[in-house]
């Protein structure tokens, strides 16, 4: 949702599919957004050669997921470092050869059974807060682009969802 709102912000019409993977191409930017079509614990699979044809230098990748261990709406963004346990993370440590990337991680929180939970839809009431959190989560891609990992941990991971009587 957060690479869909990016895309919506930069004035992507189209996907090409690729490498198991949709893609993205925006030559003012010098970037390409990456959509993988595979099995979350295959990202890597499916990131990994479109990296390697664009010749990216891992700092300049950042991935963007869903985290069960943060409450929902909760950002966290780290420059490099392991899976933390997520399996997609693992895949594309593995794949891309090492762990010098960018990832921004977006709470989902924790349901009851965990498969379950990231698999289905936001209920009615986490539909409510999406919108600020998407917001934040994209402003934050767009600032990581523009200044780095160090510069944008602090803008992200200090952010807090709105509350009180004029929140969504």
């Amino acid at each position: 949702m957060v690479v869909d709102e990016v895309a919506r912000r930069l004035g992507v019409s189209s996907w090409k599919s690729k490498s198991q993977a949709l893609q993205a191409h925006i030559a003012a930017r010098n970037l390409v957004l990456v959509k993988p079509q595979t099995f979350m614990n295959a990202s890597g699979e499916a990131v990994a050669p479109i990296a390697a044809w664009w010749k990216t230098p891992r700092p300049r990748i950042l991935v963007v997921y869903d985290d069960l261990d943060l409450p929902l709406g909760r950002l966290r963004l780290r420059g490099a470092g392991s899976s933390g346990g997520h399996n997609g993370v693992k895949s594309l440590i593995a794949e891309l050869g090492d762990d010098d990337f960018a990832r921004l991680r977006i709470g989902i929180g924790r349901g009851h059974e965990a498969i379950d939970h990231v698999l289905a839809p936001f209920d009615e009431a986490e539909r409510q807060r999406l919108a600020p959190i998407l917001a934040a989560a994209a402003d934050g891609v767009e600032y990581w682009l523009a200044h780095g990992t160090q510069a944008t941990v602090p803008q992200l991971n200090g952010w807090r969802e709105p509350t009180g009587p004029h929140a969504p």
